[in-house]
């Protein structure tokens, strides 16, 4: 590696989040006081001990690592909770410099307390959109099926998905434990979110193997993936995907923790870059992982080797993949490709080598219009 990077330069970049769930990304603090005003009992009130209980450093398994959002869901039950943890999320990517984010979450895990279904998504758009007026930073909302639930309670959550496409949701995901839950059973809901014309992202190939990758592009239609770590053990695959320009939303910190790998310099992450795969760099949970956009960006590069020009390109991938209606992507990618080109190494006179960044933005839009 030529230069090593700064995490202050990194976290000056504008970024991107397409992957990132509300329920494990809230803040400790915010646990505490919550908990408090509702009267729910924690594991610990004291802030240092729950943040070490929740960040799933040592999870053997994916299913371990799921076990830490029993803790932050049982504080998020009603309207003014889920709207300031939607809020909260906002006003920390911006602090990171995040120009959008893809916030997912299943709205069914949040009726404890009897709540109503629409107001489970009003408070969380609600939430969102007074952060975008404060921050800046723009969104979308994406409504998770479980797949340990029964296949009727993923239909209703798909027809949720479909009851506020224009109104702030992008996309539908299948979320949760993936051995012994095939994507292919909840077949009913994606057929119904294909026929709507809405977006979709599966969780796959993170905790099985490319069987469940196939079912998700395959059965269920999915135009992103989340994690497909294992996509390397299928040829076919990977080149489906590398000739549809399939993106995979990319999750290093949380990759470690569930096992999904053993070390990170052996992450698939290098190779499917070079491949020419569209990789888009995540947090999937900012602190269930202890994680944030900066922090993976500069994994990637002490990790995995990534120069600042291909840190640019991470970026870009993740732009041209959001869920955002065309024109509006165009708009920010030109707007993001301004901010980074002026971002540069010390010595660095001029920014050389990115394969999208340094494309005037005129002529990206000319050649690839988002």
């Amino acid at each position: 590696m030529a230069t090593r990077l700064s995490r202050e330069l990194i976290r000056q970049l504008p970024k991107v989040d397409l992957h990132c769930h509300l329920d494990g990304s809230l803040r400790v603090e915010t646990i505490l006081e919550l908990a408090k005003e509702r009267k729910v009992r924690l594991p610990t009130e004291d802030s240092a001990k729950l943040r070490r209980l929740l960040v799933q450093d040592n999870a053997a398994s994916l299913v371990e690592y799921l076990k830490a959002f029993d803790v932050t869901l049982s504080v998020m039950q009603d309207y003014d909770a889920l709207k300031r943890v939607a809020y909260e999320l906002v006003a920390d990517a911006a602090a990171e410099n995040l120009v959008y984010l893809e916030v997912r979450y299943a709205p069914i895990l949040h009726q404890r307390e009897g709540m109503r279904l629409a107001d489970i998504v009003e408070a969380v758009l609600d939430g969102l959109r007074q952060g975008e007026r404060e921050f800046g930073v723009r969104w979308g909302l994406i409504i998770c099926g479980m797949r340990m639930s029964e296949p009727k309670y993923t239909l209703l959550m798909a027809e949720l998905c479909v009851m506020y496409k224009h109104r702030g949701v992008v996309a539908f995901d299948l979320a949760g434990a993936e051995a012994n839950y095939p994507a292919a059973a909840h077949k009913e809901a994606f057929d119904l979110i294909l026929k709507n014309n809405v977006n979709i992202t599966i969780h796959a190939g993170e905790a099985y193997g490319p069987e469940s990758i196939r079912q998700a592009l395959h059965d269920c239609g999915a135009h992103r993936l989340g994690h497909a770590v294992r996509l390397k053990e299928d040829g076919d695959l990977l080149n489906y995907c590398a000739d549809h320009r399939i993106p995979l939303e990319i999750n290093l910190t949380s990759n470690l923790q569930t096992g999904a790998v053993k070390d990170l310099k052996f992450h698939p992450l290098r190779m499917y870059y070079d491949f020419g795969l569209r990789c888009c760099i995540c947090t999937d949970n900012r602190l269930i992982s202890g994680t944030t956009v900066t922090e993976e960006l500069y994994r990637a590069h002490t990790e995995l080797g990534f120069t600042l020009e291909e840190i640019k390109d991470l970026i870009v991938y993740a732009l041209k993949s959001a869920f955002l209606h065309h024109r509006e992507k165009v708009q920010l990618i030109q707007e993001t490709l301004r901010r980074l080109k002026q971002i540069r190494l010390p010595d660095e006179p001029k920014v050389t080598g990115a394969a999208v960044a340094d494309i005037p933005t005129e002529e990206f839009t000319k050649s690839h219009g988002g």
